[in-house]
């Protein structure tokens, strides 16, 4: 594959979280014993002493005494490929920048593919994230998408990764994609068939769809119905700018959210990217099936496009998750960064101050697009409650001194919190960061094998 950046250390089971202050998405409570089983949050209770009950302490206990428990981060939109893509086309507009990050996706090997994937899942994972949604561009390689699994799995962090699939070729990029990396429609469907058998227990597969444009409308179907009858998430990037409404129209007759319509993608399982230029319509129709948006903020700022409508999206009825984009339009995979700059650029385009707080902001971090990745959402958007996934993130605002004094540890974690605060992350139950540090991953063969490519 290519160098060797694993450590030879296995991840701990853990099956308390003890005397932690938690998130449970109504309030802060402190001194809470947090057990877990089979991967799942199965009991939050008073904290109980070493020795005064069984679990207490021992193997399988995390001591999280003086720290904040929230739950993981879902990044709901990446290209890991692209973290070895960071300040490629800097300063140019989104097509021109998309056919020079087209050069380098054209430039990929397998050896390229895990080494940016265990690079891009590893510094989301130091940022809290606990869950990826990866979609990667459409590739004929098949052992391309194995070292993406085999990156995945190295890190250990949870992922839907969304298997590129178009079927309208375009050199140009404005009425289809790169010709270079198109393959058969069918060939792709059964490749995903293929991934979803070899993928392990935290990845789950998906279709990912570069845009409105790169699909013709017998595709669109065929994808539509591929996805309903695995129950797989459909995502496709959808009016990031005006290209997408501007190319429909001429080449279709048709709005790119009414080109959709025409094809049978819009429905629950719908995960749309980026969203900066959807209007009332636009919104309705995605409210109306149940779809879900998922929010750029720092990406869209980087490439000029815009600030999407969130307030009214939510408003409207829309699902709404945050994601980083890929290292090649977001050039940092930093959750907490992109939390923080999304919430101040919606107070700032709304000229409040009092929008987008942090409990706001975690339940959008953490449950928003739930619905639409297949993933179960709790009564309470954000807190770590009985019946979640055991992915979750201890917080010790100690780490850095920049985050003192506390006074309220929501306000500190939006506006102040940066991956020095992570301390120990868990991915179903086990520990893949503990002391703010991979278990799995030598980070200086991973640095050294980065420099090589």
């Amino acid at each position: 594959m290519t160098a060797d950046v694993r450590l030879a250390s296995a991840s701990t089971a853990v099956h308390t979280i003890a005397d932690a202050t938690v998130w449970t998405g109504a309030r802060w409570r402190p001194h809470t014993d947090v057990l877990l089983a089979d991967g799942v949050v199965v009991e939050l209770r008073d904290h109980v002493a070493p020795g005064d009950g069984p679990g207490s302490a021992g193997p399988g206990v995390v001591d999280a005494a003086g720290g904040y428990l929230i739950p993981g981060f879902v990044n709901t939109h990446t290209h890991v490929q692209q973290s070895l893509c960071r300040g490629v086309g800097e300063g140019r507009p989104l097509l021109e920048w998309l056919l020079e990050v087209g050069t380098a996706m054209n430039a990929v090997t397998p050896e390229r593919a895990y080494i940016a994937t265990v690079a891009a899942a590893l510094e989301g994972l130091l940022s809290g994230t606990t869950t990826l949604v990866e979609h990667m561009w459409p590739h004929p390689s098949a052992e391309v998408h194995d070292a993406v699994l085999a990156g995945l799995d190295a890190v250990g962090v949870r992922a839907v990764l969304g298997r590129g699939v178009a079927d309208r070729a375009d050199p140009s990029r404005r009425w289809g994609f790169d010709p270079r990396l198109m393959q058969p429609l069918d060939s792709v469907l059964a490749d995903v068939d293929r991934l979803a058998a070899a993928a392990g227990p935290l990845v789950t597969l998906g279709l990912a769809v570069p845009n409105p444009r790169s699909l013709t409308v017998e595709g669109m179907r065929t994808v539509a119905g591929f996805a309903r009858d695995r129950g797989l998430t459909v995502m496709i990037h959808l009016s990031e700018t005006a290209t997408d409404d501007a190319m429909c129209i001429e080449h279709a007759g048709l709005r790119a959210i009414d080109y959709l319509a025409e094809g049978d993608l819009i429905g629950e399982r719908l995960l749309a990217v980026h969203g900066v230029e959807l209007d009332a319509h636009a919104r309705a129709v995605l409210a109306g099936a149940g779809a879900a948006v998922s929010w750029n903020p720092v990406s869209n700022c980087r490439l000029g496009s815009g600030v999407a409508p969130v307030v009214q999206l939510l408003a409207d009825g829309v699902a709404v998750g945050i994601g980083v984009d890929g290292a090649g339009s977001n050039d940092r995979q930093d959750m907490l960064e992109t939390i923080r700059m999304g919430a101040y650029t919606q107070r700032a385009q709304a000229r409040r101050a009092d929008l987008f707080d942090a409990a706001t902001m975690l339940g959008i971090a953490c449950d928003g697009a739930g619905r639409a990745l297949g993933f179960p959402v709790g009564p309470a958007a954000g807190g770590v409650c009985s019946g979640r996934l055991a992915d979750l993130t201890l917080l010790r605002f100690d780490r850095d001194f920049a985050c003192l004094p506390v006074s309220d540890p929501g306000a500190t974690l939006l506006t102040c919190g940066t991956p020095r605060i992570i301390d120990t992350v868990l991915v179903g139950g086990e520990i893949v960061v503990a002391d703010g540090r991979s278990t799995r991953i030598d980070t200086a063969a991973l640095a050294a094998a980065l420099q090589a490519v």
